[in-house]
């Protein structure tokens, strides 16, 4: 239910543009973030920052959008908030020695340290490709082919995901006592 959650918004957005204009569909899509966030907090009790951040920039970048009536602002919002997840993720980890995907994540996975670190590195990697791809798209391309982009480009997410599933699932389940074994008779030879 959550990832539909998740989708919900850019599922309207879209389906606004294609059927009234990029302005609607920008309204639309501030109201349903709205929404998003108040049943995400009905639900878990509190927003996290991520959540925080997208909102205020949907609501920022739409209002510019619908205010100036330029869809630039809007088709950049992707991009600005990408950068801003690496950074954040980039100055928790190196700055502060904190993991934000640990912080978020770690009471539902239990991966070692060193998994830890590689997962937020590759969600850092991952941000800026997306933001770069979106930026590309963004400023070369027409605001109908930039909406097909967002309902075709969702096959990113969905591979990176699968590959951080794929990934960490050997750390995961009935073979994680293995996982241990393994590694302790690693580090048994190298006594």
């Amino acid at each position: 239910m959550k990832i539909l959650l998740d989708f919900l918004p850019i599922l309207l957005f879209v389906a606004a543009y294609k059927f009234t204009t990029i302005y609607i569909a920008t309204g639309v899509l501030m109201v349903a973030t709205v929404l998003q966030m108040a049943v995400t907090y009905a639900i878990d009790k509190k927003l996290t920052a991520m959540h925080k951040m997208t909102l205020g920039m949907v609501l920022g970048f739409g209002a510019l959008t619908l205010v100036l009536q330029d869809e630039t602002f809007i088709k950049w919002k992707p991009t600005v908030l990408y950068i801003a997840m690496a950074l954040a993720m980039c100055v928790a980890m190196w700055v502060m020695k904190k993991n934000y995907l640990k912080l978020m994540l770690g009471s539902q996975l239990d991966l070692p340290d060193p998994v830890w670190v590689r997962l937020n590195v590759a969600w850092m990697l991952y941000c800026l490709f997306m933001a770069a791809v979106n930026g590309y798209v963004a400023a070369y391309y027409t605001t109908d082919q930039w909406i097909n982009f967002k309902i075709w480009g969702y096959v990113f997410p969905l591979v990176f995901m699968g590959g951080q599933g794929w990934y960490i699932s050997r750390y995961l389940g009935p073979d994680e006592p293995e996982v241990a074994t393994v590694e302790a008779a690693e580090t048994d030879k190298t006594v």
